[in-house]
């Protein structure tokens, strides 16, 4: 592995920018933090405006590698050891000053901050907490900032990092154990999960402290559920947790002239411990688990962990070996957007991932959203009544979410529901019209058959299936279409275009 040391700073944005693409854990609501006189930026809680990739990734901060120097060999990652590529590196000050003039022309309202492991991972956490401690310091920058935690880290420093940054995340690369040793044999869960304990604790403590509830405010109408993955494990025992201490020792990281460099503690209230939470993303698509077992770890990780968000990235085939899939491998996108979809009804609609999956069928339809697939193999419950069932039970039908279910059980208290009525309610009737009655009757006249529901169903989801594994490219529209020409028009051409001549 050689470093080059003669790149300017645009060579290396374009090296480690381009190298932190494929990391997708990068959503930033959750925190809000208000302007200040005398500093840059801000953070609010409603989120950063996001744009969008071609490939479809969700873009809205400065996604940058602070290195991508790795010493670890995963057979995955484009930046392994073994890789011949070009090294480079920011210094703080580089990455910092690359933020602020992005921040003042309006390119980015944030920053995701990851890195390669440099020499040790305490080595590298000290860089990104010497980034992080200029940028709050020096620069004043209040805006939104997520950053990777590195597993085997010292604690000390991943501590001090969380006072700074919004959302912190350590990637759980991969569901199993054995599939990390397999294709990540440098990296164990344990040294994985030891970190992501170490900052939920010190969430619930900064949460009890300001006199808020341990675990993380889900959406609001969870409230109305009986049954919830998040009641019904111990996270609701953090409680017990001690309140933060505000008089513990600040760490001083081993870096040049790192006196300077501890942060004051404020005694009058206490600080905020990564206000926006901490997620992970897993892999899929590289190794063989199925849907079955990608939720349940999915589901123990917002039990045992209470993250935000747990992130799903399609696995990209970028290296040759023997144990990945063939470099002509199709990402699997639809499986991604279907997972997503199942972990949206974890954590918001009640499910368990025992009621989605099982053993004996651990993979979903993917013609079919998880609900409509999970309605399906449960028929004898349907078709549901919306003028009398309950909150949970409409939360299970297809087409019908969260807002609208709380809508029904509003407006019913004000008189009969129709059809009509349920559609301005935002109900997607195209799904739920085989799954509801009102009144007594449904929309149409249809069987409750599994078969021709999926038939009636994967046809009209069709198209939408489509699009996602075939994501698509836009470009401005002109007199010549580059794709019909044998050769490409002159630039002369092109002015004649403007002038009218032609």
């Amino acid at each position: 592995m050689k470093v080059n040391f003669s790149l300017s700073l645009e060579e290396k944005l374009q090296i480690l920018s381009d190298a932190a693409k494929y990391d997708v854990a990068c959503t930033s609501s959750g925190s809000d933090r208000r302007g200040k006189k005398g500093s840059l930026g801000n953070s609010c809680a409603a989120g950063i405006c996001h744009s969008f990739a071609a490939d479809g990734r969700c873009i809205s901060l400065l996604k940058v590698l602070l290195s991508n120097e790795c010493v670890y060999d995963c057979k995955y990652c484009l930046n392994r050891r073994s890789n011949d590529k070009v090294r480079t590196t920011f210094t703080p000050e580089e990455l910092c000053s690359i933020t602020m003039e992005f921040y003042k022309r309006n390119y980015i309202e944030g920053l995701f901050l990851s890195s390669g492991v440099i020499k040790t991972p305490t080595h590298t956490m000290e860089l990104m907490y010497q980034t992080l401690y200029l940028l709050r310091t020096k620069y004043h920058f209040r805006g939104y900032i997520h950053a990777k935690a590195v597993p085997g880290a010292s604690p000390e420093i991943i501590e001090q990092t969380g006072y700074l940054a919004d959302r912190m995340s350590i990637n759980m690369e991969l569901p199993t154990e054995k599939s990390l040793h397999t294709l990540a044999p440098g990296k164990t869960q344990e040294s994985i999960v030891k970190p992501m304990s170490q900052i939920q604790r010190k969430i619930v403590d900064y949460r009890l402290s300001m006199g808020k509830t341990a675990s993380m405010e889900r959406f609001g109408q969870n409230q109305y559920l009986s049954s919830t993955i998040f009641t019904d494990t111990a996270v609701s025992t953090l409680s017990g947790a001690s309140p933060l201490s505000l008089e513990k020792t600040v760490f001083t990281p081993r870096i040049q002239n790192s006196h300077s460099l501890s942060v004051p503690i404020d005694k009058k209230k206490p600080r905020p411990f990564v206000p926006a939470g901490q997620s992970t993303q897993m892999i899929i698509g590289a190794t063989a688990e199925n849907d079955y077992e990608l939720l349940q770890v999915t589901q123990q990780l917002y039990q045992k962990f209470d993250l935000k968000r747990v992130f799903f990235s399609a696995y990209i085939p970028l290296n040759e070996d023997s144990a990945l899939p063939s470099l002509d491998t199709a990402p699997p996108l639809l499986r991604e957007h279907r997972l997503y979809q199942a972990d949206w009804l974890l954590r918001y609609y009640g499910f368990h991932a025992e009621d989605l999956l099982s053993p004996t069928r651990p993979n979903f339809n993917i013609l079919l959203d998880p609900k409509c697939d999970w309605a399906l193999r449960h028929l004898e419950i349907f078709p549901v009544e919306v003028s009398t069932a309950s909150y949970g039970d409409l939360l299970k039908v297809p087409g019908i979410g969260n807002k609208s279910a709380w809508r029904i059980v509003q407006a019913r208290r004000q008189g009969t529901l129709d059809f009509p009525a349920l559609k301005k309610m935002g109900i997607v009737l195209k799904r739920a019209q085989y799954f509801i009655t009102c009144q007594g009757k449904m929309l149409y006249r249809t069987p409750i058959e599994e078969d021709f529901i999926t038939r009636q169903l994967t046809g009209i989801d069709k198209k939408t299936d489509w699009e996602v594994e075939h994501p698509q490219t836009y470009e401005q529209l002109s007199l010549f279409d580059h794709h019909f020409l044998e050769t490409p028009p002159t630039v002369e051409d092109s002015c004649k275009t403007f002038l009218g001549q032609l």
